[in-house]
């Protein structure tokens, strides 16, 4: 059992749960949970290693991973040394080590999603998940959103990362990618009830930071501004609720044109 904060195991999980710059370099994400690590799992995905605390974690899954990927990659850890890898406050006794997806882009895709300076993990995470539960083929990030890989955007995403590509890009590279398409734009003053749009054509949706309203790169880059009606003289929603709204509406279409 590892009992030590410093073995070199450890110290990789916890700089790629607290690191950006080390995640990037390394190319690697630190998944904590059960849920997260067994759908990663039962997707395919092998982690390079784990760490668990036998008296927490759920031994149904242990032994899975054991199988997969080698009982000397699966790791258990003092309760203290996981609570110090965890960063949450009720850790549930297991963090995977798993390489950063490299996803396979559509190459000529109907459904996009264009996340716009999204700043909160929060609303990552929904709008990741809400994007991959509506049949949405590919999320595009803007250079100014959070790290799709930081862990509270990893758990709001429940999964979503293995579902659905998501791909950090330039403004250029997701204009040229997007270009066949149409471009709407989620903004509150638009005179377009998205209820009124074609969802049934190709098409990318732009959701912008509720806090800072859309870019100027996401308004060049529109062809059409729609809005959600909203009651009770309401300014703005969650991001993450306003991609749900329109792109279970885009879903619904297509459910009715069969």
């Amino acid at each position: 059992m590892i009992t030590s904060s410093q073995n070199e195991k450890v110290k990789l999980a916890y700089a790629l749960q607290n690191q950006p710059k080390v995640r990037r370099s390394q190319r690697k994400l630190a998944l904590e949970g059960t849920r997260l690590v067994r759908d990663a799992h039962e997707r395919g995905r092998k982690p390079e290693f784990v760490l668990f605390d036998p008296a927490a974690a759920d031994m149904k899954l242990i032994a899975a991973l054991q199988r997969a990927i080698g009982e000397v990659k699966v790791l258990p850890v003092a309760p203290e040394v996981l609570k110090h890898v965890s960063t949450t406050d009720q850790p549930q006794g297991i963090v995977a080590v798993l390489p950063i997806p490299m996803p396979d882009l559509p190459r000529q895709p109907r459904r996009a999603l264009i996340l716009d300076g999204v700043r909160d993990p929060g609303n990552m995470g929904t709008a990741l998940r809400t994007a991959a539960a509506a049949g949405v083929q590919v999320a595009l990030l803007s250079p100014d959103c959070v790290d799709p890989y930081n862990p509270k955007v990893l758990r709001g995403g429940m999964g979503a990362h293995f579902r659905l590509p998501i791909v950090e890009a330039s403004w250029a590279e997701i204009a040229t990618y997007c270009e066949t398409l149409a471009r709407y734009l989620a903004a509150a003053e638009a005179e377009t009830d998205y209820t009124s749009v074609d969802w049934t054509q190709p098409w990318a949706l732009i959701i912008g930071s509720e806090a800072h309203g859309a870019s100027t790169e996401a308004r060049a880059l529109a062809t059409a501004p729609v809005s959600i009606p909203m009651a009770a003289d309401t300014e703005s929603i969650n991001a993450g609720v306003a991609a749900g709204v329109i792109l279970f509406e885009a879903a619904r279409q297509r459910r009715v044109k069969g």
